[in-house]
């Protein structure tokens, strides 16, 4: 992987198919990688669509916002596996020692970013599409009628520059980061209830207004565009933070000989 430079914003796209190529010959070589994309995204879907059911018939305020709960598990599950498909992929890389290789072959930080990013939209298909059917066949709902926008490859690069820093002790960062984001992006309930000083940062994060935005959705059947803008825009900022630290990591790994020591 050749050193960040100007040259290093170009793209090749026929090494950017390669390496996605290299992941999906993962996926496809064992079945059980395949079905944990489905099964805690199902398990959580059924578990919490049925408990709004049950509320439903006990609570008219429950029953007015009928898809809340459901829509606010399916969403953050999009914006959770988003990240950890970058995340895993990465890590394959790393628990397979199979990194240096990477850094020596002619594969620019920006083609092994891409590639990254396109297997997380593929893995986040293959676990989320069945579920979305899941849920339309049980409860009704039909989450394609939402805006998305996430900000979870953003989490994902940084993430991958922490992991070539230190090496497999930051691990747990792949797992964990994104539950520290969720209560403050909302996910269950509104901004208002935060206290005045968190809800600064909330609104700091762009998975907030996309929540907001299906609440206001849902429940006053008002279409907030101005909150999907919003969120694009942050998107696009920590997005390319995320990218910068990225690099800025990667420098610095190269710098100390981290490079060498990953691995499990």
């Amino acid at each position: 992987m050749s050193a960040p430079s100007i040259g290093a914003v170009t793209l090749a796209p026929h090494r950017v198919g390669a390496m996605v190529l290299r992941y999906l010959y993962l996926l496809r070589s064992s079945w059980t990688r395949l079905l944990e994309l489905i099964y805690w995204p199902a398990v959580q879907l059924l578990v919490w669509g049925f408990l709004q059911f049950y509320i439903a018939q006990n609570s008219g305020f429950f029953a007015r916002a009928s898809g809340v709960f459901i829509a606010a598990v399916l969403m953050w599950d999009v914006l959770f596996r988003g990240q950890l498909g970058f995340s895993v992929s990465f890590l394959e890389e790393m628990w397979s020692r199979n990194l240096s290789n990477l850094m020596i072959s002619p594969l620019r930080p920006i083609e092994f970013v891409c590639a990254l990013m396109i297997m997380s939209v593929i893995r986040l298909a293959i676990g989320m599409v069945p579920v979305t059917f899941l849920a339309i066949a049980f409860f009704g709902f039909n989450v394609y009628g939402l805006g998305l926008a996430l900000a979870s490859w953003a989490v994902g690069i940084v993430v991958a520059g922490v992991l070539l820093r230190n090496g497999m002790g930051a691990e747990s960062l792949a797992w964990t980061l994104m539950f520290v984001l969720m209560p403050l992006t909302c996910v269950y309930y509104p901004v208002s209830v935060l206290p005045d000083w968190l809800q600064a940062i909330a609104w700091a994060l762009p998975p907030t207004y996309v929540f907001e935005g299906m609440r206001a959705l849902i429940m006053e059947h008002v279409i907030r565009v101005d909150l999907m803008i919003e969120a694009f825009l942050l998107n696009a900022f920590y997005f390319a933070a995320g990218v910068v630290a990225f690099l800025q990591l990667l420098k610095s790994a190269r710098r100390v000989g981290s490079l060498l020591q990953t691995g499990e």
